[in-house]
Parts: C-alpha cells; sequence; structure tokens
C-alpha cells in the first residue's frame, strides 16, 4: 500500500512502538485486502481482551499484555497508546450489576474488572452492547469506521450509510490507536452497489417477519454480494432493520442491504441496484422454510429459558415486553431475561419499566448475552427467543433446544411454560 508521510512515520516508531505495532496490522490487512491506500477513519467499535465469544479470558497475564499479544501480535512489552478516535468496547461477558445472576466466581470478575478498567484508560467507552449506535455512538453517513459485530455492522452500513467491513478484534485495534483502516471492500463506493435484486412476494409486518426475512436473506444472498429489498407492503421501523441485518449477517455474511426510500444510499433501486444484477423472489414458501430451519432444534413446546434482547434491545421493545408482563407472573419453572444497553436499563429503571418487568419474575440484564457470555440458568433443556440470531447461534454453543417465536409469544411462553 502506498503510505503517507505522517503513516510511515507511524509505521516507522515515530510516535511509538505500540502505534509502530498497530501499523504492521493494518499493512498486513491492506495487503491481504488489496487496498490502495489507507484511510482516516471516524470511529472504531470493538478490540475487546476477552475471547471472540468470552466466556473465559484469553490468558492469565496483566491486561495489557494480553491486549499486546492478542490484538497487536506482539509477545514484547508494549507501553499503553491512547485511541486516536472515538472507540467503544462492544458486548462483553458479563452483566456487570448481576455477575452472580451468570454464576460468576469472584476471580473471572475481578479479571473482566481490570479488563475493562485497561481498556478505559486507553480512552475507550465502556458501552458493553452489541448496538452502540443505540446509546449515542453513532456515526454519520459518509463516515468511514472500523465496526467489529456483524449486526451493528448491517445497521450502520445500510440504515445511516456509515463505511465499515466487518473487523476483528486485531483490525479494530490496530484501527483504534491509529486513526486508520485499509481502503477496501465496503469502503469503496463500487463495491456498495446492489448485485441482487430480491422481490418480495410473502407478507412481512412484524417483526417476527423482519427476523425470518433477514435469515432468509443471508442465505440466499451470499459470496459477499449486496442484496436490493423491493416488493414490501409496510415500511419497517429501525427495531425491524435492527433484527433484519443482525438474522441476515448470522444465516450468512450480509453487511450491507439496500431498501429503496428505507435506507439511506437508496432513495429508489435504480440508485444502487447494478445493471447485470440478478434476481431472486422470496415467498410465503420460502418464509415457512425459513421458519422451520429456526426451529431445526426445537423438538416441543415447553421450555425452561425465554430470553428476549437479541440484539440488545431498544427502549420501545422494553415497554413491548414490560406491557406484556403487566399485572402477570412469570411461571416458576421458567426463567424470563431481558437484555438491553446498560444506558437503556438506567432510563428503563428511572421510568419505571424494569420495576414492572421484575415484579413479574423477569429480569433486566446488560452488557452480555447467553451466546457471547456462555451461560444460562441451570437446568435449561429448551429456550424460547424472539431472536433470529440468537436461536442461530445459541443451541450450536451450549447445547440446548431453541425455538424462535414472536415476542408476545415468547412472554406467553415465559407466563405459561409452554409456546402456544
Amino acid at each position: 500500500m502506498h503510505l503517507t508521510d505522517e503513516q510511515r512515520a507511524m509505521a516507522d516508531g515515530d510516535h511509538g512502538e505500540t502505534v509502530a505495532a498497530a501499523m504492521r496490522i493494518l499493512q498486513q490487512y491492506g495487503d491481504i485486502m488489496q487496498a490502495e491506500n489507507l484511510i482516516e477513519i471516524a470511529s472504531a467499535a470493538g478490540a475487546n481482551i476477552y475471547g471472540p465469544r468470552h466466556a473465559r479470558p484469553l490468558g492469565s497475564e496483566e491486561p495489557g499484555r494480553l491486549f499486546n499479544r492478542f490484538s497487536l501480535a506482539s509477545d514484547e512489552p508494549l507501553a499503553p497508546a491512547r485511541t486516536r478516535v472515538h472507540a467503544c468496547q462492544l458486548i462483553g461477558p458479563m452483566d456487570r450489576e448481576n455477575p452472580d445472576v451468570q454464576g460468576l466466581p469472584r476471580g473471572s470478575v475481578d479479571r473482566v474488572e481490570a479488563s475493562q478498567a485497561y481498556l478505559e484508560g486507553l480512552g475507550v467507552s465502556l458501552l458493553n452492547t452489541c448496538t452502540p449506535y443505540q446509546v449515542g455512538f453513532l456515526p454519520q453517513r459518509g463516515d468511514h469506521c472500523a465496526w467489529m459485530e456483524s449486526s451493528a455492522v448491517a445497521f450502520i452500513n445500510s440504515v445511516i450509510g456509515a463505511r465499515t467491513n466487518t473487523e476483528g478484534r486485531e483490525s479494530a485495534a490496530a484501527s483504534m490507536l491509529t486513526g486508520l483502516t485499509p481502503n477496501a471492500g465496503l469502503h469503496l463506493t463500487q463495491n456498495r452497489r446492489a448485485d441482487v435484486r430480491v422481490v418480495v412476494h410473502a407478507p412481512v409486518r412484524t417483526t417476527a417477519d423482519w427476523n425470518v426475512l433477514g435469515y432468509w436473506l443471508g442465505a440466499a444472498v451470499t459470496d459477499d454480494a449486496v442484496p436490493l429489498v423491493e416488493g414490501l407492503e409496510s415500511r419497517p421501523d429501525l427495531v425491524q432493520l435492527k433484527q433484519l441485518g443482525a438474522a441476515a449477517a448470522s444465516s450468512g455474511d450480509t453487511e450491507l442491504f439496500h431498501i429503496p426510500g428505507v435506507t439511506a444510499e437508496c432513495a429508489e433501486a435504480q440508485d444502487v441496484l447494478r445493471p447485470d444484477a440478478a434476481e431472486v423472489s422470496y415467498t410465503a414458501a420460502d418464509a415457512a422454510a425459513t421458519l422451520d430451519r429456526l426451529n431445526a432444534t426445537r423438538t416441543g413446546d415447553d421450555v425452561d429459558f425465554v430470553m428476549i434482547g437479541c440484539p440488545h434491545a431498544s427502549y420501545g421493545q422494553l415497554e413491548e415486553v414490560a406491557a406484556a408482563l403487566d399485572g402477570r407472573q412469570v411461571s416458576a419453572d421458567v426463567t424470563l431475561w431481558v437484555f438491553t444497553p446498560s444506558a437503556l436499563r438506567r432510563r428503563a429503571r428511572e421510568d419505571g419499566l424494569e420495576a414492572v418487568i421484575e415484579r413479574a419474575g423477569a429480569r433486566v440484564m446488560s452488557d452480555t448475552c447467553p451466546a457471547i457470555g456462555q451461560f444460562l440458568p441451570p437446568g435449561t433443556r429448551r429456550f424460547a427467543t424472539d431472536s433470529a440470531k440468537q436461536v442461530h447461534y445459541l443451541p450450536a454453543i451450549m447445547g440446548v433446544e431453541g425455538a424462535f417465536a414472536s415476542t408476545a409469544d415468547c412472554v406467553h411462553a415465559a407466563v405459561e411454560g409452554r409456546l402456544p
């Protein structure tokens, strides 16, 4: 890649060995991506010290050494270097208020807290959510970013019109310490055009429907293709767009989608559609088959656990759950956890929503989720969720059965112990 004089100075160590190590990561990454140059970014999201699923530390050493080894590929001691751009930590291994609910021993809690204190010392905001855009960490249209978390990548690329590839821990860390990323992939305008026109012939009205469409979309549109979705009978809200992107990124590798008149770069189809774009249809039969795939591990209707909030629930979703639970009681045989960003939990607490949910026997949790933290209520055999993403991952990660259903049906299952 071509480096500017300033970037060359960073690579040569003029800004310290830590920045030089980060530049080595970006140069290797850029070569793999066949990038011609590096570009400046507005924000970075990721660089967590814990492993991909966060169930256990990367090692027993102090956080700085773990960060250097696993994020910067250096076994040499490196001095801490402050972030050069806005940076946040994504969803992590534990609920900072409720580690006891997860069954975490004190030693693990201490190590998580130490790792987070180290990142905070570098200038990283400890938002601890897979949806930082819901709590103020929000790029503008056209901003170049370096974000981890597949659902967040799909959201900011599509809905906001920011530009990021799906980064890993190493590239996100290198970007936050340098303010740079390779100019490749979805940073390039030509790669953001739609390769596939998806014509919807099935009803897509509810949030559950948007989950199902997204899960079908990720599997149907492959090889890094960008889909354009047309034929919808209703306009999606932000929660439905959040769930669509999360589902598509779970069943496939969708990082960007377009919906005419809805997403940032697509006022009309011709704005983004390639002349040689392929065309596929989404039918009622496709929806039914996809719903079957989402329930592939389910062998019955009784549930032990209900999980709502993947990606982390919006404030409106908390209101929906509170309204559905008001005056009702969760079954003694079922655990109901609702996951949301900690900032939204605080607001829900102030507004009385959390009290309504917890009075019913449920619990509002933050900072993590069962798939990332790898934890479940003891004795869980079958769980229900309103998230295509969670039902995709959790059965494989935790060895339990999963059932996908609407939010209302999930609340019903929590109260009655059985899906309707």
